[in-house]
């Protein structure tokens, strides 16, 4: 008789368990994917278009967006100008391309605007200071951009929402404190108070009633300083009190508080809550009994709310909770934004010690037969997107979208399928520009990230960015590495599976010193536990196994203001990560840095004669004007000599200039190079992509300065349109480039850390680029 496995019953449910084993790791481990990130084919949110406000300014003007609501078509999007006392509008008929409609003047600081009918209602701060708060509402006539009424409104106002019926609005007044008394701590009076407006009538016979908050909230009783206001169907006012720790309920008809609770602890782990300058993001810290500090808040439906806690006074749980409405929590998303953010290559490290990604804002909506929640992180730069399951119950993280510096206001717009967030940080100089950023939910996958990141064994998510370098491996034309800058401490090589969409860091190959290498000329630049802190702007697979590293030097001799303080290097470390080798530039060579140094490493040739050849970002003293050096470093024979490569001009529109970030090899005598500007946003003119050979040229060694001989470049491509074609704003700092063996070029931008940037990572392929 022949056995079948039905004859051995233990062993079946043996190959079962070991089968489903296969399926989750496969599903989860194998791909180095989150469980909590969909990446199913479906209906996902794609950026489309992004709105700079200063278009309804001028370009030098500091003008910022916090607050965006939309008309009741769907068609013009109205929004809080804090910074220029305005009330902005943008038309988006083709939300695809919007376009500046103007600003109002509203003789204050509006901090928030909503929609009712025909009407933007503005809530708009007078305080002249801390102990008399004052604010008007203003009632704006939207098609004709006009104050058709004005009602005082007994003190600064914080947030406005509008009941779905249109009879009711509730005002949030604060009455902030001030953070420069007493060290910011509470209480300090006046305290704050809740409006409601009777609005089912024209403006001038509307009615407005108080509602008092003091004596309720706890610690601080006598001085509630509410946050945020969101009312439901059965016209049900949920308030946060955000100092307080505290949440109210409040029947919007009647004027009368019906519930009121605190919104309670968490104890967080695998966080970081350091911002050490000597290592790098760790999810290794807890905190115990953490006071959520609720900012944000919105309803689900009559019986579930949701608040993003940010935290401000003492607290902040960097995440969401989902309160049922008896103050129960049915959901707490714990460190599921923080983790999010590092696998994304967006988490604020330099915001570790404060709140981490701070979550600001949340909205819901309801796209058909799905209902999104929306979070709003401020200081990651992301909106978060979960699916709403099971009546609330449950959630899903969805996706993940990039947005402006500090997005605080969101609204859904599901009638259009589309999504707006404002982003409140505008600084032209730094290259932020407050932007009004859109997505539309369609019948595609997600765009965004184009990075991500595996676990590691403890199941927290690989750190990563500032990425600065590319190379492709030798052996493997599906596996590139990275390396980041001196950003961050801890110098690191990443591994990138490139076959798939998002690019998923693997593994990362921590930098030692352990044969005491760097120790030998740089010993400031190694930490106690042997990692070491390079700037990292360059990276090749090396021909003699391993990789080269380009590390970029910082400061100018003579130079009181940024006198040398590391020089630059060329570093040669194991598959292992041990550095092997330090290379050095010749001493006449040293002394005419300059703080823009070396951004790129090329190796070419075969072990036994390999060459290197390394980019340097900007000219250096006693250059040839408008030419940058391109150094050749013979590895066996240990000699220096230099080529020259003439830059673009640069547009001086904003002070800008234009220098070299990476250099690669297209066979031993032709390479490509990323030619770029220091402008992002719509000041951006050039990120290019040059090729240039040597042949027919020798280079000279440091004695024949400045005559060096100078290669001359062909454009091989323009990166703007790539670049504006992700629908977001033009990213500065294009900084990595590889090729692989079918001719694609794979380029990356620095994302700063999160610091001074929107945390944007964007790998980009050009295929066939060499074809």
């Amino acid at each position: 008789m022949v056995k079948t496995l039905n004859h051995y019953p233990y062993l079946r449910v043996f190959i079962c368990l070991i089968g489903l084993w296969f399926i989750a790791f496969n599903a989860y481990a194998g791909d180095g994917r989150s469980p909590r990130q969909h990446h199913e084919p479906g209906r996902f949110f794609n950026r489309i278009a992004s709105f700079p406000v200063y278009l309804n300014a001028s370009i030098d003007q500091q003008s910022v967006s916090e607050i965006v609501d939309v008309s009741k078509d769907g068609n013009i999007l109205i929004y809080t100008d804090g910074a220029g006392g305005k009330i902005g509008f943008v038309d988006i008929h083709d939300p695809d391309h919007p376009q500046p409609l103007g600003s109002l003047e509203v003789e204050g600081e509006p901090t928030s605007v909503a929609v009712a009918g025909n009407y933007a209602l503005a809530v708009i701060n007078t305080s002249g200071d801390f102990d008399n708060p004052s604010g008007l509402l203003r009632v704006i006539d939207i098609a004709q951009q006009t104050v058709i009424q004005s009602f005082d409104l007994g003190g600064q106002p914080d947030a406005i929402a509008i009941s779905p019926d249109g009879k009711y609005a509730a005002i949030v007044i604060e009455n902030e404190r001030d953070e420069a008394f007493n060290g910011g701590k509470l209480p300090q009076r006046p305290s704050g108070f809740l409006v409601i407006v009777d609005i089912d009538d024209e403006p001038a016979k509307w009615r407005m009633r108080q509602v008092g908050l003091t004596g309720i909230a706890y610690p601080y009783p006598s001085d509630a300083e509410p946050e945020y206001v969101d009312i439901n169907d059965d016209n049900v006012a949920v308030v946060t009190f955000q100092e307080n720790n505290y949440l109210a309920l409040v029947d919007v008809a009647s004027g009368r508080i019906i519930d009121h609770f605190s919104a309670g602890t968490v104890d967080l782990s695998a966080i970081d809550t350091r911002e050490e300058s000597t290592a790098f993001i760790r999810l290794t810290d807890r905190q115990s009994q953490r006071a959520r500090e609720p900012d944000g808040v919105a309803w689900l439906n009559t019986e579930l709310f949701v608040t993003a806690n940010e935290g401000d006074l003492d607290g902040g749980s960097r995440d969401f909770t989902v309160f049922d409405h008896h103050g129960r929590v049915v959901f707490t998303a714990g460190n599921a934004l923080d983790h999010q953010a590092v696998r994304l290559g967006h988490y604020p490290d330099k915001r570790s010690g404060n709140k981490g990604n701070e979550p600001e804002n949340v909205d819901v909506g309801r796209y058909g037969k799905d209902t999104f929640l929306f979070i709003a992180s401020e200081r990651a730069n992301l909106i978060f997107v979960y699916r709403v399951n099971n009546g609330g119950r449950s959630f899903r993280l969805m996706q993940t979208l990039p947005a402006g510096v500090a997005p605080e206001g969101i609204k859904a717009i599901p009638g259009r399928n589309l999504l707006v967030a404002a982003g409140e940080v505008d600084d032209r100089k730094k290259g932020i520009r407050s932007v009004l950023t859109l997505y539309r939910l369609q019948d595609k996958p997600a765009g965004y990230p184009t990075v991500e990141s595996a676990n590691r064994n403890d199941g927290t998510p690989i750190p990563w960015g500032a990425l600065s370098g590319l190379s492709m491996d030798l052996y493997d034309e599906h596996i590139a590495y990275a390396i980041h800058d001196g950003f961050f401490r801890q110098s690191r090589i990443y591994k990138l599976n490139t076959s798939r969409h998002p690019a998923v860091i693997q593994a990362e190959i921590v930098l030692t010193d352990s044969r005491g290498r760097l120790a030998e000329v740089a010993p400031d630049l190694v930490n106690a536990d042997g990692t070491v802190n390079l700037d990292g702007e360059g990276i090749s697979s090396s021909a003699n196994g391993g990789f080269w590293i380009a590390s970029e030097g910082a400061g100018s001799p003579g130079d009181e203001k940024k006198s040398i303080t590391r020089k630059n290097l060329l570093v040669h470390v194991d598959r292992f990560g041990d550095i092997d080798r330090v290379v050095l530039l010749p001493g006449a060579t040293d002394v005419k840095q300059k703080h823009f140094g070396l951004q790129g490493v090329a190796s070419v040739g075969k072990s036994d004669n390999e060459v290197l050849f390394v980019a340097f970002q900007r000219e250096w003293l006693g250059d040839r004007s408008g030419h940058v050096r391109v150094g050749r470093y013979d590895v066996a024979n240990a000699e220096w000599s230099f080529y020259y490569y003439p830059l673009d001009k640069a547009d001086s529109a904003n002070g800008g200039w234009v220098g070299l970030s990476e250099i690669i090899a297209l066979g031993d005598q032709e390479f490509a190079v990323i030619e770029r500007d220091n402008q992002a946003n719509n000041d951006a003119r050039i990120k290019r992509i040059y090729r240039f050979t040597i042949a027919g040229l020798s280079a000279l060694t440091e004695e024949h300065a400045p005559f060096f001989p100078v290669v001359q470049k062909t454009l091989l491509a323009d990166l703007l349109p790539t670049l504006k074609a992700s629908g977001g704003m033009v990213l500065e700092k294009i900084e990595g480039m590889t090729v692989n063996e079918h001719g694609d070029i794979l380029v990356v931008n620095d994302n700063d850390g999160v610091d001074g940037s929107n945390g944007e990572t964007q790998l980009l392929t050009l295929q066939h680029l060499l074809h």
